[in-house]
């Protein structure tokens, strides 16, 4: 019964249509397209190995019986494969089936629901890093300081979305901006759930950006914070996967 309260409540916008025009899929659907468009990109290799089941789960922002499931099903149409042993875990198979990739792909509604989710979250980055950089304290500031370290550490997807998603929320709370926080954070969350992996060496020079917001922040600089959150936002619109999806079918 946990689990299964677990996975009723296990919900993200790509699964409960929360966005105006977006298809309805399941949470376990969800992570099938995101783990997909990410193989059918090119930002998954042929061979690589996926973080380990919980990792994949926590990048994700899914419970990890949605992970479980989703990538059994995968691991059935012979997307990925799993290998027992030492060494071993779950592989993107060298030759995934291209009729299964096909259908792991977004629509163009969904690709303009996320669009304007991206340009919400630009709005509340602005006004955030604003008042961040008149309110931050001293141990605010290092604590985004240490997690750009922890992410230009990161050694997969995972663990950098992971620290990603606290830093973006910490730089919320030092804005001080009360009860409108949380619909900031709500709109993160939302948009967290679209995020598919990303080579790794592609996310330690998005976390650049990172560095140089904390240093901005720190010096009270506030119109070049807000430039630099603008810009580090502003971009989701060319390499979040409805950008990436579209170049590809040109």
């Amino acid at each position: 019964m946990t689990r299964q309260l677990e996975d009723a409540a296990d919900s993200s916008p790509i699964g409960a249509g929360r966005l105006a025009g977006i298809d309805r899929r399941s949470a376990i659907d969800a992570v099938r397209l995101r783990i997909g468009m990410a193989i059918s990109l090119g930002l998954l290799k042929p061979g690589e190995r996926l973080p380990d089941q919980e990792d994949v789960a926590l990048g994700l922002s899914v419970s990890p019986i949605t992970a479980r499931r989703a990538l059994a099903s995968l691991a059935e149409q012979g997307v990925v494969v799993r290998r027992r042993g030492r060494g071993g875990g779950t592989f993107v198979a060298d030759e995934p089936p291209r009729n299964v990739l096909a259908e792991l792909s977004a629509s163009p509604a969904e690709s303009q629901a996320v669009n304007r989710l991206v340009d919400r979250r630009l709005l509340f980055e602005c006004a955030v890093t604003h008042y961040a950089a008149i309110n931050a304290t001293a141990e605010q500031l290092d604590e985004l300081d240490r997690l750009t370290r922890d992410m230009a550490e990161s050694t997969d997807w995972s663990d950098y979305h992971q620290a990603d998603e606290q830093f973006h929320q910490l730089v919320g709370t030092a804005s001080g901006l009360g009860t409108a926080i949380e619909v900031y954070h709500e709109t993160l969350a939302e948009l967290y759930a679209y995020f598919i992996p990303y080579p790794i060496e592609l996310l330690h020079k998005s976390n650049c950006d990172h560095v140089a917001l904390v240093a901005a922040l720190r010096a009270g600089h506030g119109n070049e914070a807000v430039e630099i959150a603008r810009k580090h936002v502003d971009i989701l619109h060319r390499t979040m996967f409805m950008g990436l999806a579209a170049r590809t079918d040109k």
